[in-house]
């Protein structure tokens, strides 16, 4: 196989960004996509010359040459389909975060592990250059013993349609799940869980917050109430802990960079910044990356497996290179997430096992899924 067939379920702005991805990727074709509203689907159809289009889900799992398929819906519709696809015998690409809920993350996870089927999660920090950089003065163990890490998310007045932009199915929980920690926490929390290979929580405690004003005829036609601030403390096996700060909404000045502290140094994430104590001197070290994203691309091509999210999964389904464990990444990242709405609503701090016992499917009917 040198060519990944492709399909994409959801051809709303996400969706249509996924196809526009695909488009270059040499080794990527998108010969089917479905939409339920026949008019945004012929429209994306018609600008992206795909000429097999679905408005039922089930239907077009049934088609025989597909290989793999995109998932581009609502959060808590992540899961129904994700699992639909897999059971179908297809990979799956599904975007962040995993889903609504804990309970139908794990879920998905099973899955994946039951069918062997391949489950990719878009995460696109983890392909920043950035992350691919830190990765690698972390992992040869520059920055000693990792204590702590800090994981900071900022917009000043950035929610979805109550701001101005997006739908309102991001500001419900019947359709998202959650707010700011589900829709850019994610990406923050996972680049440093990433980075620090993994570990295995052992409890939280958060607090989530809605208090800036918004439109208040926008505020009823989206059923908003979910948050716009989510504050947390996290405890890792180890020692390890991660405080984490994620605004849609706030009055202050940016939150600095994402940061990790190490026993020999630190590591400030945006601008990559290594911080050390060298001879009795404090030293900041900025890096090359534009040198070394020259260098991974040319004496070491393997590189170009990780410019994005898409363009490795379609490179790891044709066997180039080994799949980042984007799945296990997501899961954790909900745990936390997740952890922070039940320390919130029960006043206290919660445990990683109580999390998996607390959480509950947030999963919709789907009712152009089953045959």
């Amino acid at each position: 196989m040198d060519k990944v067939r492709i399909a994409v379920i959801g051809n709303g702005i996400i969706g249509e960004a996924h196809l526009a991805t695909y488009q270059s990727i040499p080794e990527a074709e998108v010969v089917a996509i479905c939409d339920i509203n026949e008019e945004r689907l012929n429209y994306i159809g018609d600008k992206y010359g795909i000429k097999r289009r679905f408005t039922h889900i089930g239907k077009l799992l049934q088609e025989p040459d597909i290989d793999a398929v995109d998932v581009c819906l609502h959060n808590n519709m992540h899961a129904p389909v994700s699992i639909a696809v897999m059971q179908s015998g297809r990979h799956c690409y599904c975007e962040k975060p995993m889903a609504g809920s804990f309970y139908d993350a794990r879920r998905m996870y099973q899955v994946m592990q039951e069918t062997g089927q391949k489950l990719h999660i878009q995460l696109t920090f983890l392909y920043t250059l950035e992350t691919k950089c830190a990765k690698r003065f972390i992992d040869a163990g520059d920055l000693g013993h990792i204590y702590h890490m800090r994981s900071y998310g900022f917009r000043r007045r950035g929610r979805p349609y109550v701001d101005g932009y997006a739908a309102k199915e991001f500001v419900n929980t019947k359709t998202s799940g959650g707010g700011a920690l589900f829709d850019m926490g994610v990406y923050h929390i996972s680049q440093l869980l990433y980075l620090t290979s993994i570990p295995e929580l052992e409890r939280v405690c958060g607090h989530t917050y809605a208090e800036v004003a918004m439109d208040e005829g926008r505020r009823a036609i989206s059923g908003y109430n979910v948050e716009e601030l989510g504050v947390g403390l996290a405890t890792y096996k180890g020692g390890l802990s991660m405080d984490i700060l994620e605004s849609w909404a706030i009055h202050g000045k940016p939150f600095p960079s994402s940061v990790i502290c190490g026993s020999e140094a630190g590591m400030s994430l945006s601008p990559l910044t290594i911080h050390s104590r060298k001879y009795n001197v404090e030293t900041d070290t900025t890096v090359d990356l534009s040198e070394m994203d020259y260098l991974d691309h040319t004496v070491y091509a393997d590189g170009a497996h990780y410019d994005n999210s898409q363009q490795h999964w379609v490179h790891a389904l044709l066997g180039k290179c080994d799949l980042l464990p984007t799945a296990k990444i997501a899961l954790e990242t909900q745990r936390v997430q997740e952890g922070i709405y039940f320390s919130e609503r029960l006043g206290r701090e919660v445990t990683a096992d109580e999390i998996e016992a607390l959480s509950e499917s947030k999963a919709l009917e789907i009712p152009n899924l089953a045959l």
